[in-house]
């Protein structure tokens, strides 16, 4: 027995010395250190006869699809953002009827830019190497060679742009459409009729915001002045703080204009009643939400994973951001008591529009001026635009995106410090503003944001004022002072909540501006 137990035993243990010295084995002959893995070996099963030079370009390429998918993914995320903010900042009665422009202004203005708004805005953007070439895109209408007008391949998507990265840019600059047509919605909020919205949502994303893009993204004649006229770099605007801001705030001022302000909004004599939002916090979370999202809407317009600058763009971001948000906090502090939280999450969002033109080509010190600068300016222009234009915005959008807008280009040809830029549109040096030795970059900033005012504004007036006669844009006088969810909607906000006392107060405003409305409408 005992000798059974021993020949056991040694058995047992010869046993588990082999598997040791086999597991040594095994183990070694992987790679825990991870030098040998992805070598020659591993790239002749991938890519089978390849060259090294092919294979290194399909992954760049490759690469860079997911940071751009990555990227329209975070700015599609914003429209939550733009959605919160919005409804927030207005009155609890209109909040289905807010939120539900917000949903449906992407699936509209997806399909109009889909049919006919990419095609015009890139149909002639050939050559993005970082997509792979969008070689299908090469029809460009010109007036005279070299000034492009607007595109004419892409519609639909069909034919020969049928291609994986067509497809990609379309993705990307679909949802930087959506951001410029939801822009309006929100100055425009709590009188417009949802028909004429629908209406609305097909002109700027199949019309209004393509061809100002080609002009400035798609090969047109904005960008090529440079080449044509040496002017700097021709107009250069990185991720759109004119290409997408200043159309949605300008078009939100055109709109605004031809609607008229809220019933109840502005007294006989001029003077204006402040008609608070109904949910702040809800507003401050969509303006976290809209911040998070501008790291995909400016350091994603790279369109390269590869391409470095990344760092310096999400870092500029931030700043600008950063300080618009405290300089417009303190500047109402200081001037009216009380550091107003709408004021400083538009603050923010101020500093956000600013830096996106410039946020490729500036360094950190200047990306917190050109914020700052527009902390305060959001705040003197949406006191300017209620009390010396007589313009009802109720939630700002025609200060932070227009005006700030329009500041971050001109700031731009101002701050641009010339470590950046090299080949942007055709042109071999660096992008140097005016404080670097660069006033021909100066005027063409100067040229795309007087070209922008009077192309979007005339355009978008005229829209309004031609749809406005043909079948009337703004609600009803008894809709507007029940609020739009239950007329337009079919549905409350919030059933289960009563009436709060600011509405009310808001209600008796308007009743004292109409004389002729029964107080009993109000409620």
């Amino acid at each position: 027995m005992v000798r059974r137990f021993r020949w056991s035993f040694r058995v047992i243990s010869l046993t588990l010395l082999i598997l040791v010295i086999a597991g040594v084995a095994v183990a070694y002959a992987g790679d825990p250190g991870g030098t040998a893995t992805g070598g020659k070996d591993s790239y002749n099963a991938i890519f089978g006869g390849q060259s090294v030079k092919e294979a290194v370009g399909h992954l760049t390429v490759a690469l860079n699809f997911v940071w751009v998918f990555l990227a329209a993914e975070l700015v599609f995320f914003m429209q939550a953002g733009f959605a919160m903010v919005e409804t927030g900042f207005t009155r609890a009665k209109n909040a289905s009827h807010v939120m539900m422009t917000n949903l449906t202004i992407f699936a509209i203005g997806a399909l109009a830019y889909w049919a006919i708004g990419f095609g015009l805005m890139f149909g002639g953007a050939s050559g993005i190497a970082s997509l792979g070439g969008t070689a299908p895109l090469n029809g460009l209408f010109e007036i005279v060679k070299g000034w492009g007008i607007f595109g004419t391949k892409g519609f639909f998507l069909v034919g020969g742009t049928y291609d994986v990265g067509v497809f990609m840019l379309f993705l990307f600059q679909m949802v930087f459409m959506d951001t410029a047509a939801t822009i309006p919605t929100g100055g425009l909020a709590e009188r417009w009729k949802f028909s004429a919205f629908c209406i609305y949502g097909v002109f700027i994303a199949g019309l209004l915001y393509p061809i100002y893009g080609n002009w400035v993204w798609g090969g047109g004649w904005l960008a090529s002045m440079g080449t044509n006229l040496g002017l700097g770099h021709g107009y250069i605007d990185w991720a759109g703080s004119s290409v997408i801001h200043a159309v949605g705030g300008i078009t939100a001022l055109a709109g605004a204009m031809v609607l008229g302000p809220r019933i109840g909004k502005f007294n006989k004599d001029g003077s204006a009643n402040a008609m608070p939002g109904h949910h702040i916090p809800m507003a401050i979370v969509g303006t976290i939400i809209l911040a998070f999202g501008w790291f995909g809407f400016n350091a994603g317009s790279t369109l390269a994973a590869t391409d470095l600058r990344i760092s310096v763009i999400a870092v500029n971001t931030m700043l600008a951001g950063a300080a618009g948000s405290i300089a417009a906090m303190l500047y109402v502090w200081k001037r009216f008591g009380k550091p107003d939280p709408s004021m400083t999450a538009n603050g923010l969002l101020a500093g956000l529009v600013a830096i996106t033109a410039p946020c490729a080509f500036v360094g950190p010190v200047s990306a917190v001026i050109i914020g700052s600068i527009a902390g305060v300016l959001v705040v003197f222009s949406v006191l300017f635009v209620e009390r010396v234009l007589k313009v009802d915005d109720p939630v700002g959008a025609i200060s932070v995106h227009g005006v700030c807008g329009i500041w971050g280009v001109i700031a731009l040809g101002i701050f641009a410090d010339g470590t950046y830029g090299a080949g942007y549109n055709g042109i071999n040096t660096t992008v140097r503003g005016l404080l670097f030795g660069g006033s021909s970059q100066f005027f063409a900033q100067l040229i795309g944001a007087v070209t922008v005012i009077i192309y979007t504004f005339a355009l978008a007036y005229g829209f309004f004022k031609l749809l406005d006669a043909i079948m009337g844009i703004r609600s009803s006088r008894a809709d507007e002072i029940a609020g739009l969810d239950l007329p337009e909607m079919g549905m409350l906000a919030y059933p289960s909540f009563a009436v709060s006392s600011l509405d009310s107060v808001n209600g008796q405003e308007a009743v004292s501006a109409e004389t002729d409305i029964n107080t009993n409408e109000d409620r």
